[in-house]
């Protein structure tokens, strides 16, 4: 006799499908292409910001941290957007790049940023502004972890136009850019399996 309780239908949508994996794995294997253009692209703008104001090159952060909210808009359930940035982060170490290893501490710490958001709307919102503030919560713990690991000796002006700087770019960059990707993904028919393909979907 089957004594197991059935699963409820909150269960189930807290329940990953081998297909949400699938496409989750492929949202960060798209993204750890931009991470792997943006390691090189980024030195540019990079020198150009530097002598305007320390801290300020922050604001390049945002393309590292869109996978996380990408996952987690399409994927919709807990540790989506974890994985993605996660994954993203260490395809990004492994084929190579100038931090090596620590760049899956990144990883990991940018996609609790988001995921932290996420989960305190409990999965339930993917609007426009909780997509922003996953990206800007991302791109706080971006700030963070970076000045504990590599600006160690850093000023208190540096560290705050630093974090704010990353917040900045994770909330538009990550946050609004990611938000739009996904819409732009949902309107082309690509996530009709998922809710948020559906949402787009009830709208036009």
């Amino acid at each position: 006799m089957n004594t197991s309780a059935p699963a409820t239908p909150g269960t189930r949508r807290f329940t990953w499908r081998v297909v949400d994996i699938v496409v989750a794995s492929v949202i960060a294997v798209a993204c750890a292409v931009v991470f792997l253009v943006w390691n090189v692209a980024y030195i540019g703008p990079s020198e150009l910001l530097a002598p305007l104001l320390p801290g300020l090159g922050g604001l390049l952060t945002g393309p590292w941290l869109i996978a996380g909210v990408i996952g987690g808009l399409v994927i919709r359930k807990p540790g989506a957007a974890l994985y993605t940035e996660l994954l993203a982060a260490v395809i990004s170490a492994l084929v190579g790049n100038q931090w090596g290893a620590l760049t899956i501490v990144s990883g990991l710490v940018q996609g609790l940023g988001a995921e932290i958001i996420l989960a305190i709307f409990l999965y339930r919102s993917f609007r426009l502004p909780v997509a922003v503030l996953a990206g800007a919560g991302a791109g706080l713990a971006a700030g963070i972890n970076d000045r504990v690991l590599w600006y160690a000796g850093a000023d208190a002006l540096f560290t705050t136009v630093y974090i704010a700087s990353t917040t900045v770019s994770g909330a538009v960059i990550a946050g609004l850019g990611g938000w739009a990707i996904v819409r732009g993904l949902a309107a082309t028919g690509a996530l009709n399996r998922f809710a948020a393909g559906r949402a787009v979907a009830r709208r036009v």
